[in-house]
């Protein structure tokens, strides 16, 4: 039997981000991003771009993860997005609930926007 496999996907604007950066730094961060994330994020020359994007991410996984039956309370930080060497997402799922799941992303942006786009899939 093949696998089951739900998708996901979001678009930023980036000012958006930018101005929940500026107006609840802290606690906007903090809450959506993990420590790894924040560091990749803040290394950067434009830092806002990059929590677009993982933001993006995060929203188009919370949406495949919803539709593959996943009902209780997704946390932002149960998802992790960090770069591989060759700078590709790979997604760390924070939970014995997501044990049996596969998730990928792609992620891109313009000056102004960040999409992605997510595929869960559930052996």
């Amino acid at each position: 039997m093949p696998p089951d496999v739900y998708i996901g996907t979001d678009i930023v604007d980036i000012a958006r981000i930018r101005e929940l950066m500026n107006s609840h730094p802290d606690r906007f961060i903090s809450k959506t991003y993990t420590p790894k994330e924040q560091s990749y994020c803040q290394e950067k020359a434009n830092p806002e771009i990059h929590f677009a994007g993982r933001f993006a991410a995060k929203e188009a996984i919370k949406k495949a993860l919803m539709t593959s039956g996943i009902n209780d309370p997704i946390r932002w930080t149960d998802i992790e997005i960090i770069a591989d060497k060759n700078g590709a997402p790979n997604i760390n799922l924070n939970g014995a609930r997501f044990n049996t799941l596969q998730c990928k992303v792609s992620i891109s942006h313009t000056n102004e926007t960040a999409i992605a786009f997510a595929v869960v899939i559930k052996e």
